[in-house]
């Protein structure tokens, strides 16, 4: 009888240890993803800060949901002399030549953040500079030049690090193009 059952045991446990294989490999490209996101300084851009006991800290209640939406959009900054860039207080709004830029929503959110990207439309943002890997420009002071440049394996661990954090509903503004954000 054991015999019988010999080749579906075998194949029930080969099953067993690739289904074993692939969640280790998941979860250490998780672990990976949440390594690159740390080091790389994601968290400086695209979770507000907030004022804490000694001065500006991060807001974890809004891990990397981006620009506040109930802080609308903002005012460009003047530029004189030697700037060439201003910021908000939360760390999420940029004003510069380039307009007024926005740091992401890179939770989960299928509305509002990254829940619809796939792994390959994410990767081709990282690799072109462009939203979604074929819209609009990703602007300063988003370093995209520099992330390129990681390997295939790292952005996608970025991505499932990414696709593993809590979602949070947060509407980030539009751009605002550098015609309309000129400040007088």
């Amino acid at each position: 009888m054991l015999k019988t059952f010999a080749p579906i045991i075998g194949l029930v446990i080969l099953i067993l240890l690739v289904a074993g294989i692939a969640a280790s490999s998941n979860n250490n490209r998780v672990e990976r993803g949440k390594y690159l996101v740390s080091v790389i300084g994601c968290n400086e851009c695209h979770t507000p800060l907030k004022m804490g006991p000694k001065g500006p800290e991060p807001d974890m209640s809004r891990f990397l949901s981006g620009h506040p939406e109930q802080m609308g959009a903002l005012q460009p900054v003047a530029l004189r002399g030697p700037w060439i860039m201003g910021g908000a207080a939360t760390g999420t709004a940029y004003s510069g030549p380039w307009g007024i830029s926005y740091a992401a929503n890179l939770t989960q959110d299928q509305n509002t953040g990254l829940g619809i990207w796939t792994e390959e439309m994410f990767v081709n943002a990282m690799r072109t500079g462009r939203h979604m890997g074929v819209s609009r420009e990703i602007l300063p002071p988003m370093p995209w030049t520099s992330i390129r440049n990681a390997t295939d394996e790292d952005l996608k661990s970025i991505y499932a690090y990414l696709r593993s954090i809590k979602p949070v509903v947060n509407h980030v503004p539009d751009v605002t193009p550098p015609a309309a954000a000129v400040a007088e």
